[in-house]
Parts: C-alpha cells; sequence; structure tokens
C-alpha cells in the first residue's frame, strides 16, 4: 500500500510523490546554477578573446602603454594588471590580520555585553555602500595623502602630484572593505570549534591565548581560509570606492603615484569605448574573470589538502 503523509499545502498526497517533486526543484535550481556559470564563462569567452587576436595577446597583457585614443592606438594592460595584484594583495596584508584578530576579540576575548556592541558596527560596515567608502576616502584619506606627499617630495621637480588619489588610499579603502567580510566569517569558524578542544588545552596547562593560537585558530583554519578568499574576491572587484581615490592613471603601482585597477579601467572607458577599444576592455573583464577563477582554484585545493590532514 502507498504510504501517505499530510502535506504543508492541505489534505494528504503521496509521500513519494512529494520527495520526487522536491527532487525535480532541487535538480533544476542546481542546472539552473550551473547553466548561469557556464552561460557567464562562454560570454566572457566570446567577447573577451577576440582582441587578444587582434592586437596581440603579448602586446595587450604584457605593454605598459595605454593610448586608445592615440592615432596608433596602444592598448597594454600590464601596469593595470600589476596594480589590481599589488593593491589586491597590500590590502589583504593590511586587513587580514586586523579582521582575523578583531574575530577572535569577539569570539574569544570580549564579554558578551561589549561583544553585541561591536558585533552590530561591524556588519553595519558591510551594508554601507561602496560609494561611501570612496566618498570618505576623496573627503578624509586623499587630504591627508596628499599632505604626506607634500612633505616627501616637496624638492622633487620630478614628481607629479595626484592630489592624495595614489595607491596608498586606494589600499587602504580596499583593507577597511573587507573587513565586515574577514571578521564575520572568521568569527562564525572561531565558534564552530568545539568546546571541548578548549578545555582540553586548558586542562594541560595552556593559558588562554595559547589556546587562542595553537588550538581555537588553527582547527578553524578551513573557515578562515574562507574568509580570506572572500575578502580577495571583495577587494579585487571593487570598482566605484576605488575609482574614487585611486586616481585612475594607468601608471606602474607605485606608493604615490595614481593608478588604475582592472575594474575601474572597464567602468571608467566602457561607456564611450567602441569597435576594437571596447573589445579590449572585454578582454580586461576576461582577465579579471580568470583571475576570480583562480581565487576559487585556490580555495578549494587548500581547503581539500587541510580536509586531508584532518582525516589523517
Amino acid at each position: 500500500m502507498q504510504s501517505k503523509s499530510y502535506s504543508i499545502f492541505g489534505g494528504h498526497g503521496s509521500k513519494s510523490g512529494i520527495e520526487h517533486a522536491a527532487e525535480v526543484i532541487f535538480t533544476i535550481c542546481g542546472f539552473f546554477a550551473v547553466l548561469a556559470v557556464a552561460s557567464i564563462s562562454i560570454y566572457m569567452l566570446t567577447s573577451g578573446t577576440p582582441a587578444l587576436f587582434k592586437v596581440g595577446i603579448l602586446d595587450i597583457l604584457f605593454g605598459s602603454v595605454w593610448k586608445p585614443d592615440a592615432a596608433v592606438p596602444s592598448f597594454g594592460i600590464l601596469y593595470v594588471i600589476l596594480t589590481s595584484i599589488v593593491g589586491t594583495a597590500l590590502a589583504i596584508l593590511i586587513g587580514v590580520p586586523i579582521g582575523v584578530m578583531t574575530s577572535v576579540f569577539l569570539a574569544e576575548v570580549a564579554p558578551k555585553k561589549l561583544a553585541d556592541i561591536v558585533r552590530p558596527a561591524v556588519e553595519l560596515l558591510a551594508g554601507i555602500p561602496s560609494v561611501i567608502y570612496g566618498l570618505l576616502g576623496i573627503l578624509i584619506l586623499n587630504p591627508l595623502m596628499y599632505d604626506l606627499e607634500l612633505k616627501i617630495f616637496k624638492d622633487s621637480p620630478t614628481h607629479q602630484f595626484t592630489g592624495g588619489a595614489n595607491l596608498i588610499s586606494a589600499v587602504l579603502v580596499l583593507a577597511l572593505m573587507i573587513l565586515p567580510t574577514v571578521i564575520n566569517i572568521s568569527e562564525t569558524a572561531l565558534r564552530s570549534v568545539p568546546q571541548h578542544f578548549r578545555s582540553a588545552s586548558l586542562a594541560l596547562g595552556a593559558t588562554k591565548i595559547q589556546t587562542i593560537f595553537h588550538v581555537v585558530i588553527p582547527a578553524a583554519k578551513s573557515g578562515i581560509i574562507t574568509a580570506i578568499v572572500l575578502g580577495t574576491g571583495r577587494a579585487i572587484g571593487e570598482a566605484m570606492a576605488i575609482s574614487l581615490v585611486s586616481g585612475s592613471s594607468v601608471n606602474f603601482p607605485l606608493p604615490f603615484h595614481s593608478v588604475r585597477f582592472l575594474t575601474t579601467a572597464i567602468v571608467s572607458e566602457m561607456s564611450y569605448a567602441s569597435g576594437l577599444h571596447k573589445q579590449v576592455l572585454f578582454t580586461i573583464g576576461l582577465v579579471l574573470f580568470v583571475f576570480i577563477m583562480m581565487i576559487n582554484v585556490i580555495l578549494n585545493s587548500l581547503l581539500k589538502k587541510g580536509g586531508d590532514k584532518n582525516d589523517k
């Protein structure tokens, strides 16, 4: 006899029929997600590769001159790629230690009342639109950078002053923007560590700080790595905020140079680009897409290695 079960929509229905319908819905959702990723990948490949063959892979990826409107146009994006790599790396070096230590404070050290005050403030940072970070950078950070620039290069006749819109400003804004991602995910990972790990460490004579750094953080390593990689994705994909504070000029990524990131290169010129120029901007998008895919592959490999070690 076929089993019956009560349906949440009223009445009785076939249990196997409900389960079959749920499996179909889940399968459709899964295929939709795969289809979305495949469609984006195909679109980026078909839109970004033609310029590579028209201009030349070496000329685009390793060229240092960006003059799309010249009589003989140049589409070198080497400095743009280096700026994204250097800027993102520096933002991670600044933001990740602060974010992880803040998550340790919230999860392990802070009294509950204080943690309940700090945590909403961190969540508020995550909800602030990126353009607000850029506006704050223009109003607060850029003037400070300009004063510092004047003090350092006041006797240099060759230095081109940027008004504080430079790589340092962009890095600091990015470091601030990744903090909510790193803090929230890392705190969740730290809180998921079983309490008996801490109890066993303390019972063996370790101090609370030793337990945090030698037991809790290593146990939450996979979650912290996930936080770092998601923060990296946030940093490398940000456009609006850094377009306001970086100066948006194609230069070698030195601290006080006005620079352009991969994202800002697309945003700043796509509205008026046409022909080969527009195709090269799609190529820049393809390069950015490849970077993000590489980050995801590295994440999966790191998590897999961590899981294999834990199994052993």
